[in-house]
């Protein structure tokens, strides 16, 4: 699984994306504890309207942005965004006001929305055998649910010799430290597109995701994780302080269980995915999920709720760590940041959707009967799932281009004689999925 890192380039990114992280972690604490200082007990609410705010600007800004990104250079801009998120965290120790945190969260995560789907588009290109790719991916959620875990405990060392603004300084740190691993990094020139529209450009991701089998399929299975991973991370702070009356430490350990199912999860995914299709393994991972919430009223202390949580984030690994690789058979290089910008937005329209649901429906009618539904929930999207996804799904399909006229380069290159066949994608000549009868 380490083999990526002999790549320099992905060396260099993964430590940029590792630093960054990690400076992202503090910053969390160091939230949290500045909206205490000024709203008091009214922290949980002003904390909750910043991550909808986070959310909203992952699902209107990332298409903009990709589209913006398509006419710059890649590394410059990666750049620009880190140092972006640089300066606006120097700002946040001095806000006094609370709507003062709102504004900068907003930019803060509007720079995030460009650079994340950039970056993660950029991995497949600097490894393009699958292998690598898929250890790569494994590599970048074992540090995702690593930085869970360290940012906290860091964080908490850090509190007995500084006071919280302080932590934003480690913040700004792991932002600079991340554009100059990036800026430093050679990366492959991007595969140039035809001219267009700026609305044509920021809608190609979704027009590609709209029109993709396997992606509307992989749609309603964010969903199904949405549903069943707003319990645990909206509710497990009450399900551990009220119902089993414990207190923040016991809170951590429960967290602690998501994250290490998580880890497991993705040290085993590489040899896992050489045996297994990604559609029974993403399926089995969102099962695991649902169950896990469904069965969480027969649950009774902090033991069982550990295992039930190191459980749904054994689930949660299996369904995301291979996005990447359904999105990279999904469309050419050209297009895959455009797409990439769209699985952003999309998945966090769902959780937009959920965390509200898990918050509300949770202080309404209780644990018991939020979990229920959030499984049901859960439970009628992996349904959906089953229904768009095929089980049957290869990447070469025969089709047809009455439009094109004899001797077009498309038809010289793949053939038209007795069928044409190649590895099919939605791009400018391939508009609609083939039917799926022949």
């Amino acid at each position: 699984m380490l083999s990526p890192l002999s790549n320099p380039i992905f060396r260099r990114l993964f430590a940029a994306q590792a630093v960054a992280l990690t400076g992202t972690g503090l910053a969390t604490v160091a939230l949290g504890l500045l909206a205490y200082d000024l709203a008091g007990d009214n922290a949980g609410a002003v904390l909750g309207t910043a991550l909808a705010i986070k959310m909203v600007a992952y699902v209107t800004l990332a298409p903009l942005a990709a589209a913006l990104a398509a006419g710059l250079p890649r590394r410059a801009f990666l750049v620009a965004l880190d140092l972006i998120r640089a300066v606006v965290v120097c700002a946040l120790p001095f806000v006094d006001q609370v709507w003062q945190i709102y504004v900068l969260i907003f930019l803060l995560q509007a720079a995030s929305a460009g650079f994340t789907p950039a970056f993660q588009a950029t991995i497949p290109e600097v490894l393009p055998a699958e292998k690598d790719y898929t250890e790569a991916l494994s590599l970048m959620r074992l540090a995702e649910d690593l930085e869970q875990i360290a940012s906290p405990l860091i964080a908490a060392a850090l509190l007995t010799v500084v006071s919280f603004p302080v932590l934003f300084a480690g913040t700004v740190a792991g932002f600079l430290l991340s554009a100059a691993l990036v800026g430093t990094s050679r990366l492959p020139v991007r595969t140039p597109f035809p001219a267009e529209s700026f609305l044509a450009t920021a809608t190609r991701g979704l027009r590609i995701y709209a029109a993709t089998p396997r992606l509307r399929g992989l749609l309603a299975l964010e969903a199904a994780v949405a549903a069943t991973g707003a319990m645990v991370y909206v509710n497990t702070v009450v399900l551990v302080e009220t119902r089993l009356d414990l207190g923040p430490p016991q809170v951590a350990l429960a967290f602690a269980g998501f994250g290490a199912g998580s880890i497991l999860a993705a040290l085993l995914l590489p040899r896992l995915l050489e045996r297994l299709e990604d559609r029974p393994v993403m399926l089995g991972g969102a099962g695991l999920m649902i169950l896990s919430v469904a069965v969480l009223p027969l649950v009774g202390g902090l033991a069982g709720l550990i295992a039930l949580w190191a459980l749904a984030g054994f689930g949660f690994s299996l369904t995301q760590t291979p996005i990447g690789r359904i999105l990279n058979r999904s469309a050419d290089e050209a297009d895959r940041p455009a797409l990439f910008a769209a699985q952003f937005a999309l998945s966090h329209a769902c959780w937009l959707v959920t965390y509200p649901l898990a918050g509300w429906l949770g202080a309404l009618a209780g644990l018991s009967t939020v979990a229920l539904v959030l499984a049901a929930v859960g439970a009628v999207a992996l349904a959906l799932t089953l229904r768009l996804w095929p089980a049957r799904d290869p990447e070469t399909l025969a089709h047809d281009h009455p439009e094109l006229p004899p001797g077009h380069p498309h038809l010289t290159a793949h053939g038209h004689e007795g069928g044409h066949r190649h590895r099919f994608v939605v791009d400018a000549l391939h508009h609609r999925w083939p039917n799926p009868a022949r």
